[in-house]
């Protein structure tokens, strides 16, 4: 498969397309081909090289996926071929095909593109303002 490869660390000029082996899901798995990923901060650092990726975590960058499920491991029961899905893993995202656990993967009713940019920035942000400020609007509070 092809992928985007940082060779060495630096700007945005060490990123590459390369071959790189597809990866393979484990028991709890999906494998997603890849239609849209996003970048983000972390992705950045990992870039310049100020952010390693989790141990055991794929080198490739790469943190928000969307595609379409192309395999399952033999333990997933939430995912099969063909269903649309994105979600955020430890790393892999900018390669053809990716894998992810089977409980970080949510059902894709959007374009693979609005699907990518969510798990990573706009969860992040939602988390932030609405569970931990406990942000409600304005209307809401006048009221």
């Amino acid at each position: 498969m092809k992928a985007v490869i940082v060779s060495p660390p630096g700007d945005a000029g060490q990123l590459n397309i390369s071959s790189w082996e597809k990866p393979v899901p484990n028991q709890h798995e999906i494998l997603v081909k890849v239609a849209a990923t996003a970048i983000n901060r972390a992705d950045i650092l990992q870039r310049k090289g100020s952010y390693p990726p989790p141990k055991g975590a794929s080198p490739i960058l790469g943190l928000e996926i969307s595609g379409e499920v192309t395999k399952a491991g033999k333990n997933v029961t939430r995912w099969k071929a063909g269903d649309k899905v994105f979600g955020l893993l430890p790393g892999g995202g900018y390669a053809q095909y990716a894998v992810i656990h089977q409980d970080m993967a949510m059902p894709n009713n959007l374009s693979f593109e609005q699907a990518a940019a969510i798990p990573e920035v706009f969860l992040t942000a939602y988390l932030a303002l609405q569970w931990l400020a406990s942000l409600q609007s304005l209307l809401y509070r006048l009221m």
